[in-house]
């Protein structure tokens, strides 16, 4: 049966690494999920679908299939109370001058379109309701221009600015917005990347995903427009 007293948490990216471990952070809680991703099969592993569980199987960057995706999960669920922006990507290994123009531009879908796509989709229900919560994914490295991450740092600066201007917009309606800015993730991938550091000092996806959901608290309504670092040990 629907439980319609917990909160309705969307998340985009559900499919991944982090998004997993969001979502079962979410689900342990007792919220109702919105899981967002272009495999239906990833999100099989999180959670079957069903009353408390709505899938969004749609492409980030076509709009007009995620506005009606995320229709179809209001209608079902009621709202979207929460709405973690997941989704992203990163590239690294060349100077500015040598980074190919669609590693600029495809950074710049991964990172910034893609949440742009979801929050056009997702605040004008929040703005109906009075009420919600936004977190993004930023990342600890944007504070600052770094060698040969050029391309990933603008983008993922551009998401904490994002953060920031939708805060200012939005806090006297009742949405707060606000950002993780993580350091290395703990994920099999980065193992595999990275054999010779010691994840022990990363940030693992349940960590991270603890601290989004406070941010998605009642606890932090008093937070807007914040771009909290979460590194570890790194």
């Amino acid at each position: 049966m629907q439980n319609t007293h917990s909160p309705v948490v969307m998340i985009s990216g559900a499919g991944g690494n982090l998004g997993q471990a969001v979502a079962q952070h979410f689900a342990q809680k007792g919220a109702r999920l919105v899981l967002v991703a272009r495999n239906r099969k990833a999100l099989e592993a999180i959670a079957p679908e069903g009353d408390n569980v709505h899938y969004v199987l749609a492409d980030l960057m076509q709009p007009d299939a995620l506005q009606q995706g995320v229709a179809a999960a209001v209608k079902k669920l009621g709202s979207i109370d929460v709405l973690c922006n997941v989704a992203g990507g990163f590239h690294m290994g060349e100077p500015v001058h040598a980074t190919p123009l669609n590693a600029w531009q495809q950074q710049y879908d991964m990172n910034v379109m893609t949440l742009l796509h979801t929050v056009q989709a997702v605040v004008p229900h929040m703005l109906l309701q009075g009420r919600g919560k936004v977190v993004n994914v930023g990342a600890f490295a944007s504070r600052q221009g770094l060698a040969d991450m050029g391309a990933y740092i603008a983008a993922k600066s551009a998401v904490s600015r994002i953060t920031e201007s939708m805060a200012a917009e939005l806090r006297e309606k009742g949405i707060n917005v606000n950002c993780v800015l993580p350091t290395i993730i703990d994920t099999p991938q980065n193992r595999a990347a990275m054999p010779d550091a010691d994840p022990a000092r990363w940030v693992s996806p349940e960590k991270l995903a603890a601290v989004m959901a406070f941010l998605a608290s009642e606890d932090a309504s008093a937070i807007h427009g914040a771009s909290v670092p979460v590194t570890g040990l790194s």
